[in-house]
């Protein structure tokens, strides 16, 4: 026996103690147990152990349960926890407050009590306790106050005491204290409970806060206690309020120099302390005048304090505090009235803008409260206010503008006063942002900041004002009138005019004394005159957009204004002054009009001329223009209205005789304007022309004095020496001046007089002096001014004197030149340039209008500069439409004066033609309309120079138009063949012309559709006027129908121009019945080969017709194309079809596919089509493409066609079965090179075909699939193989698109079971899966087609030597299940059983073992002859590497063993014991139960003269057997469980035999298998004790068992055996070593079982006789702390290993 002093016991205690803090539930329970039964054995060891454990181990913290009330027990929470911080104002501490509180509203006395506990000097929490009293008396004041003093006589003694950092907590708990004492005597007045106690309390707090607090240095300190002080003047004694005003006061006005928001409060206590001084219905007020002059010169800046914040919603800081300065205001005037008066006053005369500020708005704020006591310091005020009128600041004038508005309301205005600060108003009603500079001057000394006051908030503010004085205050009427027309004229007050005369016209309407008020302004000289008020009135009518309605209110005034005109024109002006009202009147409506502006002036200038029309008084208007001239002083150069004076002055001049008065007038017009702004520019050379109209030659001297000095004085010469800049700007501008004024004077002046003067213009170097331009707006105007002088031309030339513009093409080139974009005007606005480029294309169209002839370099130059425009964007569409249509208009005109004859001219039209192809198809609408209007127009004009008897400009028959251009055009040719002067047909390009425009007559926009059949029946019509190729064979009847054809689609156009509600789809069919008819062949093939584009139009109704054009063409024609022919018109609408965005547009276009499949050569079709599906597949993601993949709808197609389905099934089944033979070793092929046959496109393309025709073929595909099942289902068996071999490689697709081929053959053929198994299993990758779908689809296929199965096997059988691995592995997947099926199949069976044995050592490990399933499934009438060889396999392949393959044979094994006779198995039976015992501790489950069945199944053979040798094996694989009968598989307990039933009778023990039925046995739980572990080794012990070594040497080997049930197990067994056996032996071997590592390593197991199987097995073996020593064992305390530190260690790393 052992020695158990030997024995570690305290050691073993101490880990089962150290177990009970476990985190399993069952290792506590297992160490609970084992404790209990040995505490009976040595107690205090086990005391001792848990003592030892107890002092490392964790501490437990329990709470006693509280007999107290629910909000007791909430309250004491709260003030503990509260009490247990050091910090505040930390989450949970608030919400202990806040509950706190919530609870004195309940039971105030229960809070107060709980808080009061804590109320002490030395208590950390105080301050905690503090603000919630605080927050108490905020939420509830009626139950607070009546508890105050209890909390008075406890802060008080306290409050001496409390540290910087607390007293802003204690002041502003006085605060709210405070403030819930006057919230109490306001809701309950009669119970006010403030006694004298309280009030000797109040009284002390405040003269500490007073004294002490609020002379602190921190800041937070001293504005706590001003703000509490603040509130407890109002409570405190009349006597102590008075002795503390000369301390309070100070303290809080020095809070003013901090930030706002310590402002406003120092201020809100400010103002309960006035009111507690000033107004105290107990006694006068505290304060003198003289004391609060401080206090109130504080206050004064403050009201300028600006709240920049926006993120407040209601009110900013900064209009609190304003509020709250003007009531402490008007608290000191309710008491000095006068005194502050005049100290308001003085303040604002002290020109200090904060003072001056505050001031103003404290009187405007006052003045109509104390408007009784401040009545008579009227004349005071008045002067005040007259001394600040030209104070800098906005801020102060928008503020002196409010008081202005204030005064006048109460009648303080009056005399010149009056007028001087309604003039101040008017002033500020002009004001702008522009002149903002010069009026908010601000003054940088002063302190605070004052809000920024814009310029648009004073205007605001002074419109408002005025209109206010006008409207609501009668007595201002005489102040107003007349003196507001003053305020008409002056150029400062520009921006008020608008108000002036709305303000007028109210005065007007309110008149009180009728129409006295016109003979009142007579009487005033310093009343504007007439002229002058006309003048001005009608240049700033200008803007009709102008704000406030500035033309309207002009309007309005000139209508009241009109007695004071001449007679003449006021009866005009009642009819025309309404309807220019009405033009203005809806501004919106001016908004949208880009030409409103142009409109209004010449309206104004219209006006103007019938006005002086009317008149008819010449010193009148002569006067009037003196006026205009004068009136150039009211206006900038840049401002517009200087424009409009410009042409004012223009239109005057021109009615007036006197040469000498125009010439002056015109050098003074040329002087003030500012040639260097485009609208000031334009304006004068309008006005230029206006007077041109009359005096041109006066107009022309003074344009070429203007010429001839330019860049001549001695400041520019100088200038331009030392910069580019002044002399390129100054020269743009005066040449753009003179160009423009030489251009107006040319459209203005009579056209019988202009010829010379163009002549020398143009003939001399004057033009090119005028050109050197490069600014946008002067090039505009050079641009303009050439264009006038060729539209001169133009209509000199009308007028019956035509003369040629000299130098024409330069000037052409010119224009081109200009309309561009130059390096320096990468500035230049976008839509600038638009109007240059259209105005310069209309200069073009005009200048190509004249003669003479254009030369073919500046043809070619203007094409290329202006084919482009037809992309401009249709926004701005005032800009661009009319680029458009010059554009075409310049095209048109290009063409018929281009050109040598009619090749030539052909040749232009196509490459214009080809130029807009791209504008004619392109998706946006505006610029297929352009285009398609571009074309019409030229062929038109094309046709009339080419073919027609018409000139160009539709004349028939002899014009002088038309020999103009029989000179030009064919002069040279007259005595040429027609071949020569006419194009051929050949050169129209017909057919490439056609399939461009013919998508066009299906377009969704009708005028493109109706323009788009013109220019076909143009383009036919023209080619059937042209001659003839010569040799060509036409017979007449094909002439006719040409014709007739024609005359059908010049009907169809006759249609659309008058019916607009014809059916759009059958005027394109007789387009297209047409188009058959008049192509020819060379034409239609051109047709064809480009219809991808149109078939791919973007307008979907357009696609759609051109399809059907294809179609049509194909049916009807198709049999004349060649092979090559069908090949490119194939590749073309496959294109159209790969770009076919529209699944309906795919459609068609495939039918077209099929259509000329049908009725050319199909074979050349598909062969097209399947290598674009093949070089998808490489190339392409077929599964991603946007809208599906093309070729796939084409398979479809083909499919569901009647006539090609047969033919297309065939095509596709040839090149499937074209495989690519790898090149190499074909029994070593990698997976690598099964990638290159799936990259072979073309049969990937043949399988996506054949999922089509199996999935679209219908009955005619149904019938091939029978006819070709067999080969169909082995090919597409094998290639399932190859595509999952891809899957396991990551490659998903060509798995997917096999399956679908083949679930569309089983629809097909109708096996719906096998289409389930597809579905079911198709996608699962995993090997075995893939394998057993391809094994159930072969036992589908068995029985539902057993007639099938011999020539599929056949096929297969010979598959199996394919050099594709994964291909070998699908054949024989099929045959393993195909040879359960073959009873009947003789000779074949015994090919296939060749076969499966020869491959069985094949490379791959799946062929193997898939040979082996299949040979162990041989129908049972035919395995007896198989036996002995299969059998033969299973013992080889039992030792194979791959252990798959293992699992297979030891499967295998089980099942030939139902079976085999005893003379195949003796031979080899210890040979499978022995590989069977190897297996039986493998990592796979599977494995471990079907070696432990196979043993047992083995123990049938293990009889007669093999017994002893097969029962030595049972005893070495017995511990085995025993430790796996409770392993973690239920399939592998259940296989030992039946194995020990069948090897237990080999081993001749009775007792052994009857464990087998017991429940211990029998059951899975833990504890029943514990049981039995004892039970079967008290058996080994008692009957086999020779055995045990074995045994125990065995399971402590398990020990180390990769599963930790295992490991439980061996534990359990051996202490079990250990604690029963009494062999010396076995206990001086085991014993120790089982307990050192059941104390050790294996009590710190990661895995709660073990430690759990530890704990009962370490009980075990100290419950065991065999160990009594240790039961007297003492601890020994002196090594408790090692041991203890041990433990710990070990506690701590096995909570390291669980976490």
């Amino acid at each position: 026996m052992a020695s158990s002093a030997s024995i570690p016991a305290p050691e073993a205690v101490q880990v089962l103690v150290s177990l009970l803090a476990d985190d399993s539930s069952a290792v506590r329970t297992a160490s609970m147990s084992s404790l209990k039964d040995i505490a009976a054995l040595n107690p205090l060891l086990v005391l001792e152990s848990c003592a030892t454990v107890s002092r490392g181990g964790r501490r437990v913290l329990a709470v006693a349960e509280l007999e107290f009330t629910f909000l007791t027990k909430l309250a004491k929470i709260a003030t503990a926890e509260l009490i247990s911080s050091k910090e505040f104002n930390s989450d949970w501490q608030r919400a202990a407050t806040s509950l706190l509180v919530a609870i004195g509203s309940h039971l105030p006395d229960l809070m107060m009590e709980e808080i009061f506990l804590h109320l002490s000097g030395t208590n950390s929490a105080l301050p905690a306790m503090v603000q919630i009293l605080a927050e108490f008396a905020s939420t509830d004041p009626l139950q607070f106050i009546p508890r105050w003093k209890g909390v008075l006589s406890r802060i008080l003694p306290i409050l001496g005491n409390v540290r910087d950092t607390q007293r802003p907590i204690f002041a502003n708990a006085f605060k709210c204290w405070c403030q819930a004492a006057w919230q109490h005597s306001i809701d309950s007045p009669s119970h006010f409970p403030l006694g004298g106690d309280v009030m000797s309390y109040l009284n002390s707090a405040f003269e500490l806060l007073l004294r002490v607090w609020a002379a602190s240095r921190d800041l937070k300190v001293r504005v706590a206690s001003v703000e509490a002080l603040g509130q407890m003047v109002g409570l405190i004694t009349r006597t102590q309020l008075k002795a503390a005003l000369p301390r309070l006061v100070p303290t809080i006005l020095d809070l003013y120099k901090k930030d706002q928001e310590i402002a406003f409060l120092a201020t809100c206590s400010l103002h309960n302390l006035l009111n507690a001084s000033l107004l105290s219905e107990t006694g006068p007020p505290m304060l003198d005048f003289e004391d609060l002059t401080l206090t109130l010169s504080t206050l004064l800046p403050v009201v300028s304090i600006n709240n920049d914040s926006k993120d407040q919603s209601d009110f900013s800081i900064g209009l609190k505090m304003y509020n709250e300065v003007q009531r402490c205001f008007l608290t000191v005037g309710l008491v000095y009235p006068d005194d502050l008066f005049l100290f308001l006053v003085n303040k604002c005369r002290v020109k200090e803008e904060p003072l001056t500020f505050g001031g103003l708005c404290v009187l405007k704020h006052l003045l109509p409260r104390l408007f009784e006591a401040w009545h008579s310091k009227i004349p005071l005020l008045v002067e005040a206010v007259k001394s600040l009128l030209e104070e800098p600041s906005l801020g102060v004038r928008k503020a002196l503008s409010e008081l202005i508005v204030v005064m006048a309301s109460h009648c303080y205005l009056v005399g010149s006063s009056g007028e001087l600060f309604i003039e101040y108003l008017v002033r500020h009603c002009a004001l702008t942002d522009n002149n903002r500079g010069d009026l908010d001057i601000l003054n940088k000394r002063v302190e605070m900041k004052i809000r920024a006051v814009t310029p648009g908030e004073l205007r605001t503010v002074c419109e408002k004002g005025l209109l206010l004085v006008t409207i609501t205050i009668p007595e201002m009427e005489h102040v107003l009138w007349p003196f507001l027309l003053r305020m008409i004229i002056p150029r400062s007050y520009t921006g008020a005019v608008a108000t002036v005369c709305r303000c007028i016209s109210e005065l007007w309407r309110h008149r009180s004394y009728g129409n006295d008020m016109l003979s009142e302004c007579k009487t005033h000289p310093d009343i504007p005159t007439a002229e002058e008020l006309l003048a001005r009135l009608v240049v700033l009518l200008h803007d009709p957009l102008a704000r406030e309605q500035l033309p309207t209110q002009i309007l309005t005034v000139l209508c009241l204004l009109a007695p004071l005109f001449p007679k003449n024109v006021n009866l005009f002006w009642q009819d025309e002054i309404p309807k220019m009202k009405a033009y203005v009147s809806d501004t919106e409506d001016l908004k949208q009009d880009p030409s409103c502006q142009d409109t209004w002036d010449d309206m104004i200038i219209n006006f103007l001329a019938e006005s002086l029309d009317f008149i008819q008084d010449a010193d009148w208007v002569m006067s009037l223009g003196n006026v205009f001239a004068k009136h150039y002083e009211l206006y900038t150069s840049d401002d517009e209205h200087a424009a409009l004076l410009h042409r004012c002055l223009g239109i005057l001049l021109q009615k007036v005789n006197d040469r000498a008065y125009v010439s002056d007038k015109i050098d003074l017009m040329y002087k003030k304007a500012n040639i260097a702004i485009p609208t000031n520019r334009l304006g004068l050379a309008k006005a230029m022309g206006l007077v041109a109209a009359s005096h041109l030659d006066t107009v022309l001297e003074k344009l070429k004095d203007i010429l001839d000095n330019v860049g001549q004085s001695i400041f520019q010469r100088i200038m331009a020496l030392f910069s580019d800049s002044f002399r390129t700007e100054d020269s743009d501008d005066i040449h753009a001046a003179l160009a423009l004024m030489y251009g107006y004077a040319a459209k203005y002046a009579p056209s019988t007089v202009i010829e010379a003067r163009i002549n020398a213009l143009v003939g001399t170097n004057m033009l090119s002096r005028l050109l050197n331009v490069h600014h946008p707006r002067a090039k505009q105007a050079v641009i303009t001014a050439i264009d006038l002088l060729g539209s001169a031309v133009i209509n000199a030339a009308e007028t019956g004197a035509p003369f040629p513009l000299k130098r024409r093409d330069v000037l052409l080139d010119y224009i081109l030149t200009l309309m561009g974009r130059d390096d320096n005007d990468g500035f230049a606005d976008y839509n600038e340039l638009l109007r240059t480029q259209a105005i310069a294309i209309s200069a073009c169209t005009t200048l190509v209008s004249v003669e003479p002839k254009l030369t073919v370099e500046t043809r070619n130059h203007v094409l290329k500069a202006t084919l482009g425009f037809f992309a401009v964007p249709n926004d701005p569409v005032d800009v661009v439409n009319p680029l458009i249509e010059n554009l075409i208009t310049l095209l048109c005109a290009i063409l018929l004066t281009s050109g040598e004859d009619g090749r030539s001219r052909a040749e232009l039209l196509l490459l214009m033609l080809r130029q807009i192809d791209q504008f004619v198809s392109s998706p946006i609408e505006y610029q297929r309309k352009r285009g398609c209007l571009a074309v019409h127009e030229m062929l038109l004009k094309f046709r009339v120079i080419c073919v027609s008897g018409h000139c160009a400009l539709g004349c028939q028959g002899s014009c002088a138009h038309n020999k103009q251009i029989d000179r030009i055009v064919f002069g040279n040719f007259s005595k040429l063949p027609s071949a020569f002067v006419l194009p051929s047909r050949e050169a129209l390009c017909l057919g490439d012309r056609v399939i461009v425009y013919l998508p066009r007559c299906a377009d969704v926009n009708s005028e493109v559709r109706k323009i788009s059949a013109e220019i076909l029946d143009q383009l036919f019509s023209i080619s059937l006027s042209l001659p003839r190729p010569a040799g060509s064979l036409i017979s007449s009847e094909d002439i006719e129908l040409s014709y007739s054809a024609l005359s059908s689609l010049e009907d169809v156009i006759a249609i659309l121009r008058n019916d607009t509600s014809i059916d759009p789809s059958e005027v394109f069919n007789r387009i297209v019945s047409s188009l058959c008819i008049l192509l020819t062949k060379d034409e239609l093939v051109a047709t064809l080969h480009g219809c991808s584009v149109a078939l791919n139009d973007k307008i979907k109704q357009s696609a759609e017709g051109a399809i059907q054009a294809v179609v049509e063409f194909v049916s009807r024609r198709g049999r004349e194309l060649s092979e090559f022919d069908i090949s490119r018109t194939t590749q073309s609408l496959i294109s159209a079809t790969v770009h076919a965005s529209d699944k309906h547009l795919r459609v068609e276009t495939l039918g077209a596919i099929s259509s000329l499949a049908e009725n050319t050569s199909p074979s050349t079709v598909f062969d097209e089509v399947l290598a674009t599906a093949g070089k998808d597949i490489v190339s392409k993601d077929i599964s991603r493409l946007r809208g599906g993949w093309p070729m796939q709808d084409a398979f479809y197609a083909f499919s569901q066609h009647m006539v090609l389905s047969v033919t297309f099934l065939e095509h596709v089944m040839s090149a499937l079965s074209q495989t690519p033979i790898v090149k190499g070793d074909a029994y070593r092929v990698e997976d690598s090179q099964v990638d290159n046959n799936i990259e072979n496109g073309n049969l990937q393309a043949a399988i996506f075909a054949l999922t089509a025709f199996f999935r679209g073929g219908g009955k005619i595909g149904k019938r091939a699939a029978e006819q070709n099942y067999a080969s169909v289902l082995s090919e597409l068996t094998l290639q399932l193989g190859s595509c999952h071999s891809l899957a396991n490689s990551g490659q998903q697709e060509p798995l997917r698109n096999l399956l679908t081929a083949f679930q569309a053959f089983c629809e097909c053929v109708g096996d719906l079971e096998m289409g389930k198994i597809l579905a079911r299993d198709g996608e699962l990758s995993e090997n075995e899966r893939w394998i057993n779908l391809i094994g159930d689809i072969a036992g589908c296929i068995s029985i539902k087609r057993p007639k099938e199965v011999q020539n599929i096997c056949l096929v297969l059988t010979k598959s199996l030597d394919r050099p594709l691995k994964y291909q070998r592995e699908a054949a024989a997947a099929a045959l393993s299940e195909f040879v359960r099926y073959s009873g009947g199949l003789g000779s074949c069976l015994e090919q296939m059983v060749e076969v499966l044995c020869r491959h069985v050592s094949d490379e791959s490990s799946t062929v193997r073992r898939l040979c082996l399933r299949g040979l162990v499934q041989i129908p049972s009438i035919h395995i007896l002859k198989y036996t002995s060889q299969v059998l033969g396999v299973i013992l080889a392949l039992l030792d194979d590497s791959d252990e798959s393959v293992q699992l297979t044979a030891v499967s295998c094994l089980l099942m030939i063993l139902e079976s085999s006779p005893d003379d195949a198995v003796e031979p080899i039976l210890l040979n499978l014991s022995v590989r069977l015992r190897n297996l039986q501790a493998s990592m796979n489950v599977k494995m471990r139960a079907n070696s432990f069945a196979a043993f047992g199944a083995l123990s049938s053979y293990g009889i007669g003269a093999l017994k002893d040798a097969f029962v030595e094996q049972v005893h070495a694989a017995l511990p085995c057997l025993v430790l796996h009968l409770h392993d973690e598989d239920a399939g592998v307990r259940l296989a030992c469980r039946n194995t020990l039933k069948r090897v237990f009778p080999l081993m001749e023990i009775e007792g052994l035999l009857a464990l087998l039925n017991t429940q211990s046995f029998l059951s899975d739980h833990r504890s029943d298998y514990e049981d039995f572990l004892r039970d079967i080794a008290k058996q080994f012990i008692q009957h086999l004790p020779s055995r045990v070594d074995t045994y125990m040497a065995a399971t402590v080997q398990a020990f180390d068992a990769p599963w930790p049930a295992i490991q439980a197990n061996a534990i359990y067994f051996s202490s079990s055996i250990l604690s029963l056996s009494d062999n010396h032996h076995i206990l001086a071997i085991y014993h120790a070593q089982v307990f050192g590592m059941l104390v050790g390593d294996l009590s710190r197991s990661p895995d709660a079982i073990v430690r759990a199987t530890c704990s009962s097995a370490l009980g075990l073996l100290l419950k065991s006789s065999n160990t009594l020593s240790w039961r007297a064992v003492s601890p020994d305390r002196s090594d408790s702390t090692p041991r203890n530190h041990d433990l710990e260690s070990t506690q701590n790393q096995q909570i390291q290993t669980e976490t």
